[in-house]
């Protein structure tokens, strides 16, 4: 709950469920080092919320036998919960939790809810953090595939972050699964956090002026990691060509990543590094850097994982009437940009496809109504309840 995920993508769902009536028990797994920076921000919300959280410290070394047993420990706080408040349902994150939600199940006849969030073992091969030409590596992929049938039989009820990755799973993975048991919930966006109305002028002004932007500055934006999946050469490329009908652009980057990456795969494609800024902030203030881009960006890598995948930051784009710049094959995202007219749409990554006419002026209180539409927050909620009325009496 510590990380910035998920302080926008569980705790405000909980929170508005709480309101709701619903009591939570979260179970959650910390790094040493943010928790210490963040717990008691997170202890207040739940506070206030009437969560019950129990944070256990993540357990990173060594590979495969931390993780079996951080698995143990999750085991137990469920199994102790349980007992000491009979729980109704237990509401699993991916896969790992799913192998404890989907015991208590068996166990206790508690409802089990599979919240994917994604093809996960796929996501670890397509990543190359599973590299399959390893026995064990390919053991453990080959365990996770059939886990992930058996959590989908076996739970009462599925999200799917993306009505492509319910497709996948209906026509190709689990095709007996009835349809209804699939309900679509990508990842939300607090709209009232997200919210231009709430910028104000002399807010960008002070901005601008502590990050050198200039008035005339076109900006062309991308905000949060740049890991496995975001691929940076591919965007810089389109910079670099985006600079020659826009002589005054700028490349914002808003970023935990340290600035040397960035600026060394600049410097192999000879991009001026006056024309990038690298930066960072607090979750809360990410809506002030959004609101003084042009256009934002974002390419991720495409692959057969992917198209179970909810790009948080595409929501949070549209909420502040950003168009987007992105690529196909990943989740939703074409069906969203074309649906609202939200952006752009790329099919290859090559010069010819970047150097397409980008229009200067949009629609942007259209945008966000398209991102309220398919990605608020609020919305989400209610999706959860009604997934959440079907299992507890």
């Amino acid at each position: 709950m510590t990380d910035p995920l998920g302080q926008s993508q569980v705790l405000p769902y909980l929170v508005g469920l709480s309101q709701k009536g619903y009591q939570f028990h979260l179970i959650s797994f910390e790094k040493q080092d943010k928790f210490q920076a963040h717990k008691e921000v997170i202890k207040k919300v739940c506070d206030e919320a009437g969560i019950k959280w129990y944070p256990l410290m993540y357990t990173k070394r060594p590979p495969v036998l931390s993780t079996l047993f951080d698995i143990r420990k999750m085991n137990a706080e469920a199994v102790e919960i349980h007992r000491a408040h009979d729980i109704q349902m237990v509401h699993c994150r991916s896969y790992i939790s799913a192998l404890i939600g989907l015991k208590l199940k068996r166990k206790f006849g508690i409802s089990f809810l599979f919240d994917m969030r994604g093809f996960w073992a796929d996501e670890r091969v397509d990543g190359s953090i599973w590299k399959l030409k390893n026995p064990i590596f390919r053991s453990i992929y080959n365990f996770f595939k059939r886990k992930e049938k058996e959590f989908l039989f076996q739970a009462d009820q599925v999200i799917s972050l993306t009505y492509e990755g319910k497709k996948e799973i209906l026509q190709r993975i689990v095709p007996t699964l009835p349809e209804e048991k699939i309900t679509v919930i990508p990842c939300c966006v607090n709209m009232d956090l997200f919210d231009p109305e709430k910028i104000a002028v002399e807010q960008q002004n002070s901005l601008r002026s502590a990050l050198k932007i200039n008035e005339n500055d076109r900006i062309l934006g991308y905000v949060g990691s740049i890991g496995t999946w975001y691929m940076l050469p591919e965007m810089l490329d389109f910079f670099k060509t985006y600079l020659k009908n826009n002589p005054s652009a700028k490349f914002l980057f808003v970023t935990p990543d340290p600035a040397e990456n960035i600026l060394e795969e600049a410097k192999r494609r000879a991009i001026d590094h006056q024309k990038l800024i690298v930066t960072r902030c607090l979750h809360h203030e990410v809506p002030l850097y959004v609101s003084l881009f042009d256009l934002g960006l974002f390419f991720i890598r495409p692959s057969y994982s992917k198209k179970a995948s909810s790009p948080t930051k595409q929501g949070e784009l549209m909420a502040m009437g950003i168009p987007v710049v992105c690529n196909s094959g990943v989740g939703d995202s074409d069906l969203v940009v074309e649906k609202f007219n939200s952006g752009i749409v790329l099919q290859e990554f090559n010069a010819s496809s970047y150097s397409q006419d980008i229009p200067d002026h949009w629609d942007q209180k259209s945008i966000r109504r398209g991102g309220e539409e398919f990605y608020g927050l609020t919305k989400g909620v209610e999706l959860y309840a009604s997934v959440y009325s079907k299992l507890i009496s």
